[in-house]
């Protein structure tokens, strides 16, 4: 028995931890091992996107889609390795749980398609910020429209030459110059908005689930019925 107790402590000893996991494979895949992961589904090369101004850093996607998978950051060592880590990978670094794995490759299959959340179509973006202010465009002498541009940092309109001017979608102008949408603050005494990579701001909101969820519904709704119809006869005086 003794001789067993010793041998399962060498064994548990033994056991690489997570940091040294997380170390290995981020050896393998500076040395160009993580594309001849045995476990990958297709022999063909990751396609690898561009980042785009307010994405510009793994830290910073890791932020915008939200779900906490900004703890991991430090984990990804580069741009390319975000693009090209196989799930087994990420589950080696230590990303967990494996919905949290599986939401970081939906967005990043999102990413490589262009589908980005707010603010994907800004151009002018410093410090993580982007402002925003109103174009007015004179169609006819009766008519006047007003479009949310993005321009570069201090900038009005009047200054900013006309091919820098960035139409962008999810903002509208409300009344004479506000502008409303997702996480657009309105600027002091400015007018326009600023829009700031927040933490969430691309995140899928997770649905609720009601009566158990899809499996349990059908029994947990007729369960209510029995009892309501049981009560409702109690109540009538039918025992």
């Amino acid at each position: 028995m003794k001789s067993l107790r010793i041998q399962s402590a060498i064994g548990l000893l033994a056991r690489p931890s997570i940091a040294t996991s997380a170390l290995r494979v981020q050896a393998r895949w500076a040395s160009g091992d993580a594309g001849s992961s045995s476990t990958s589904k297709s022999s063909s090369t990751p396609t690898i996107p561009s980042p785009i101004p307010l994405v510009p850093d793994v830290e910073t996607f890791l932020t915008v889609i939200g779900r906490d998978l900004k703890q991991h950051a430090a984990k990804i060592p580069s741009w390319e390795a975000l693009f090209t880590l196989t799930t087994d990978q990420l589950r080696e670094l230590g990303v967990e749980p494996p919905r949290s794995r599986r939401y970081l490759l939906r967005w990043r299959q999102r990413f490589i398609e262009g589908r980005y959340g707010p603010g994907g179509d800004f151009k002018h973006v410093k410090d993580g910020k982007a402002e925003l202010r109103v174009l007015e465009v004179d169609r006819d002498p009766l008519t006047r429209e007003r479009y949310v541009v993005n321009v570069p940092a201090g900038q009005s309109v009047e200054e900013t030459p006309w091919e820098d001017l960035v139409r962008v979608a999810q903002y509208q102008v409300k009344g004479a110059h506000t502008i409303r949408g997702p996480y657009a603050l309105p600027m002091k005494g400015e007018g326009g908005a600023v829009v700031a990579a927040t933490e969430g701001m691309w995140e899928d909101v997770r649905g609720h689930k009601v009566d158990g969820g899809e499996r349990r519904q059908a029994e947990v709704r007729f369960k209510r019925r029995v009892a309501e119809r049981k009560a409702l006869r109690e109540k009538q005086g039918f025992y």
